[in-house]
Formats: structure tokens, sequence, C-alpha cells
């Protein structure tokens, strides 16, 4: 298929299937056409940050970081849509939508003109490019329309620009106050991905359309391999937008810590890395030789072990130099005469973490230790298992399983601790960050700026349970993610906010605010380390260090490129 996208400030051949090559280059000549594109397939990269970052006192109920807003600043959200009944999106006290606002509140299944506010100022669907690859949306399974029925979207929407929720945890969890980092800012909400994929021919028309609706900030975390700038047509639209005066960023990608794992490398667009903060979820692992491990767990169901017993455990694997696939704990590996009644060590690798844990459950076992391999190094994700599961670090990973293997009688329990704050070092930046090299232009340092992306409290769809596994039906207004799309919409707020303070500020001069007030020293005073080597890391892995949107609020240096300044750099 061969299509033509005429937004109002683009118009771009996207076309689908090699065999139409000739076609579509056939249509180059048309007048008006910048650039013609092979479609291609994207993938998405998931209460404490706010505080964590100085925009709100520790103590404090005012939220006086939304007196900050000038509430006319619109951030667009490019993602799976929105779940519109959650508090986070209610309008109290917001004034009227500002005059400029072009946008529309498009209705579809389960979404109507009434899910629309203040707050909430706009949301448009996208698919015709997925329906031409995929074939006709599933109404029965999903909803054609703005409404969420993935999570991804509205956790990033929340995140962006969510209004103060006293009360949000997720299952006792993170207790307190949870709201985005421009609470006084409104959002749009973009669905551009669906079940089967998204593809750019929707996101090039979608952008368009942030640009047209007079969107100011916008926040996407979308990414698709990187290819050189003149041929990839989320960094065109992007610089159009830029042009425009639309601040664009992306998230980096959760491919880390592998070098060259970087998805998005413009230099127009601010791409976000991701980091730790100083809360955590901490659960001990209690030795029967008297020593002590730490892990996290977001566990939180009525069966427990005793602290008081010490329970055997099993770790399946063999003196092979491969990979055991038993010790990983996939499905249709293990034994369950082995593992009933024992708690299982199981490595983190290849299939989903809380996936590890059901199998244990469905074979019998009591609890699980998930260790990390070197892949992951220290980094603790917390995760809402179904079992009682801890995660714990590489290093820990093979003291545990030296102890196992030295004495057949050795034996553990697990002692859930809850919510903890000021975990030290914080923060650290996460080993799934991905990393270094910008190949296409080395000497320009990707990611631009890490922010907290690890164990992320924000609003979630009742569409999908916490777990995401068909097994728990439980139903949570909130839940707790990781990953660079938990990053990138914090710098995107923060961007929103920065704007409001400085209307007349271009989003070239927005980014340096953001980069040149960053930090590099954790809350032990110690340059800030990387999750997967447990030692100091390097511009490469973080660019320009960590956000600090107090300071980016009033920087001492503000570098205006303009557009110009960016097509000789491509010159060149």
């Amino acid at each position: 298929m061969v299509w033509k996208l005429t937004g109002k400030y683009l118009d771009v051949i996207i076309f689908q299937g090699l065999q139409l090559e000739g076609e579509a280059t056939k249509l180059k000549v048309e007048k008006g056409v910048v650039a013609i594109f092979l479609d291609t397939k994207y993938e998405l990269h998931t209460t404490r940050s706010p505080i964590f970052l100085g925009l709100e006192p520790a103590k404090s109920t005012n939220m006086w970081s939304e007196k900050l807003a000038g509430h006319d600043v619109i951030v667009g959200v490019l993602d799976t849509g929105i779940w519109p009944e959650s508090e986070s999106f209610k309008d109290v006290g917001m004034r009227p939508v500002p005059a400029y606002w072009e946008g529309a509140c498009e209705i579809g299944t389960s979404f109507t003109k009434s899910h629309c506010n203040k707050k909430v100022v706009g949301v448009r669907v996208f698919y015709h490019g997925y329906e031409a690859v995929v074939g006709r949306i599933n109404e029965q399974k999903e909803y054609k329309s703005p409404r969420d029925q993935d999570r991804h979207g509205t956790h990033a929407v929340a995140m962006v620009g969510g209004s103060p929720m006293h009360g949000a945890n997720l299952l006792g969890y993170a207790n307190g106050i949870t709201r985005g980092m421009a609470p006084g800012e409104r959002i749009a909400a973009y669905k551009v991905c669906w079940v089967g994929g998204y593809f750019n021919s929707d996101i090039v028309s979608a952008i368009d359309k942030v640009v047209a609706d007079g969107v100011n900030v916008l926040y996407t975390s979308l990414g698709g391999g990187v290819s050189s700038y003149y041929r990839d047509s989320l960094s065109m639209i992007a610089f159009e937008a830029m042009e425009r005066c639309v601040f664009v960023s992306c998230s980096a990608g959760n491919a880390g810590p592998d070098p060259a794992s970087l998805t998005n490398v413009s230099p127009w667009i601010t791409i976000v890395g991701g980091n730790t903060m100083d809360r955590d979820f901490l659960v001990d692992v209690r030795l029967g030789n008297g020593k002590k491990m730490i892990g996290v767990s977001l566990y939180k169901w009525k069966n427990v072990l005793s602290i008081e017993k010490q329970y055997p455990w099993v770790y399946m694997v063999s003196n092979s130099s491969r990979v055991d696939p038993r010790s990983i704990c996939l499905e249709g590996t293990l034994d369950p005469k082995v593992l009933s009644g024992k708690i299982v060590i199981c490595d983190r690798s290849l299939s989903p973490r809380v996936q590890k844990g059901d199998v244990v459950r469905s074979l019998g076992g009591v609890g699980m230790i998930l260790t990390n391999t070197e892949a992951n190094g220290e980094e603790l994700v917390a995760d809402s298992h179904l079992l009682l599961v801890v995660e714990i670090g590489e290093q820990e990973g093979k003291k545990l399983k030296s102890y196992l293997l030295s004495s057949k009688s050795s034996t553990a329990t697990l002692a859930f601790k809850g919510t903890r704050l000021g975990i030290k070092p914080s923060p650290v930046v996460a080993a799934f960050s991905s990393r270094r090299p910008n190949f296409l232009t080395l000497e320009i340092l990707k990611p631009n700026l890490v922010v907290p992306a690890v164990n992320i409290l924000v609003a979630w769809s009742e569409a999908i349970r916490p777990s995401s596994l068909k097994i728990n039906n439980r139903k949570v207004k909130f839940n707790i993610v990781s990953g660079t799309s938990m990053s990138c919409p914090h710098v995107s707020g923060i961007a929103a906010l920065v704007k409001s303070r400085h209307p007349e500020w271009s989003p070239t001069a927005v980014k340096p605010a953001l980069m040149t007030t960053t930090y590099v020293l954790d809350n032990t005073k110690k340059t800030l380390r990387d999750a997967s080597i447990v030692k100091p890391f390097s511009p490469y892995d973080h660019g320009l260090r960590h956000i600090d949107p107090i300071r980016a609020l009033d920087p001492s240096l503000v570098y205006d490129i303009m557009p110009q300044d960016y097509f000789e750099f491509l010159c060149t």
C-alpha cells in the first residue's frame, strides 16, 4: 500500500511492502512531498520522585510546585491512550482552556466528549497505518478509541502532569501523595499504539496534529532503531515540531547496559536515560548460617513465610557450561516433586520476572529468590508477584549460591520490610537504561540526562492487572513500574514548568536550561554509580548528568540553537 499523509505542515509518502518501492518513487516528484519512507514498526520503551527531584518539600502538602505553572502550557503524549476516570486527570481549580488550543476530543468505544476537561484538553487516535499492515482492529478485544487498554499511556500522562492525589499506593506500598511533574499544566493524549504494534505512518500523522493543535511540549517513548537523520521519519517530524516551537523528548530505551543500545539520537530531541531514587521496597533474605541479604519485592498476599522458621531451598543447575533452562525457571523445565515446599532460586533471564514466580507457584514452591545476572548487575526492580518473591543483586546472588552449594542442609526465610526511604547510594543509573555511543555523531553525547525511572508509582489503567498475568484478577488504580518510558515523562513535565516560567523561550532554549543545571554527585557525595557494574559511570552513560528541576527554572546559561544551526550541522 502507498499512501500520502497531508498535514498542515508536512507531506510525506509512506509505502508498505518493498514491491511497491517503484510506485512510491514515482510519487516523489509530486509537489510538496518532502520524503518517502518504508513504514516501520516501533516499540514502547513505565510518589517519591517530585520530592526526590526537589519539586516538593518532603513534609509539604501545599504542592508548591503547582504554583510554578502558568496553567497555559499543553503537553502532548504519544502513547497507548488514557484511562480518563483516574483522579489524576481531574481539573478542579483550573482556568479555562487557552484560546490558542485547536485540538479535538475524539470519541469512540467507551470514550465520550465528557471525558475531556480543562486538564485533559484533547484526545485523538491514529490507526490507518496500523490497519493497513495488521488488519482491522478487533473492537471486541481492544478499544478503538482514546481509552487505554495497555496502561502505558495512562502511566505516562499522569507522570507528566497528573493532578495531586492523596492516599495513592499499590497494595499498601509507597503510600502518599502522587502527582505529575507539572500538575498545573494541561495534557493532550494522542493514541498511536495498538495491540499489534505501532507504525511510523501513524506517528508522523500524530506529530503533525500535535503541531497543528498547539501543543508546547511533546513526550514519546517510541523507538524503532537508529538510522540516518534523513532516513528517520521520527527524527524528521521531530525537527519539524522543533521548528514550530514544540519541545520534543524521547526515552533512551531499555536495552542497557549493552553499548550502542540507544534508539533515538537526534540532536534536536532531548533523550532521557533512567536511574533509581532513594525509595525501595525491602525484603530480608535470612540464611540458616545467620547471615542476611537485602532484596526488593512488591508481594502482597495472605501467604507469608514465618520469620521464626527456616525453609529448604533449591537451585536447579547442571555442571554443564551451558545455561540450564531450569536455572532460569522456564515453563515446562521444572519438576514439582523437587520444588514442593521449598524456596526456589531462579536466575533473571529470558522470561518475564513475574512469570518465573508464577511458574514456581504453580509447582508448589513456597517462595522464590530471583538473582540478577551479569547483564543486570545490582539493579533491583520491584514487581507485584503472585508468590513470595524477592530480587537480589548479582553479587549477593553469587554468595547465596555459594552457601547453598556448600551445604546440603542450607536454609533461608524471607522477611518483608515494606516501603523504606533514604536509600543510599542514590541516584544510581539503571542497568536497563540504553547507552552510548551515538554512532551517527560520536561527538554528540546521548542520552542528554538521566531522571528517575525505577519503581515509579503513578496512575494505572484498570483494564489491565498490576502483574499483567491473566491469573491475577486484582484491579488497582495505581501501579509501580520501571523503564525509561517512566523517566521521559519526568523531563516532559519539567520542560513544561520551564516553558511556563519562560514562555518566550524556544524549545532549543529549554533544552540547555535542563542540561546545564544538572548534577553528578549522589546522596553520599560521591560520583553517580552504574547499577550494572557498581562503579562510577561516565558521561557516555548518563550524558550531562542528573536533572535538577529547580536550578533549571533559573539557569545561568542558555544557548538558543536556531534551526539554521542544525541545517549547517547536517550539511557538514
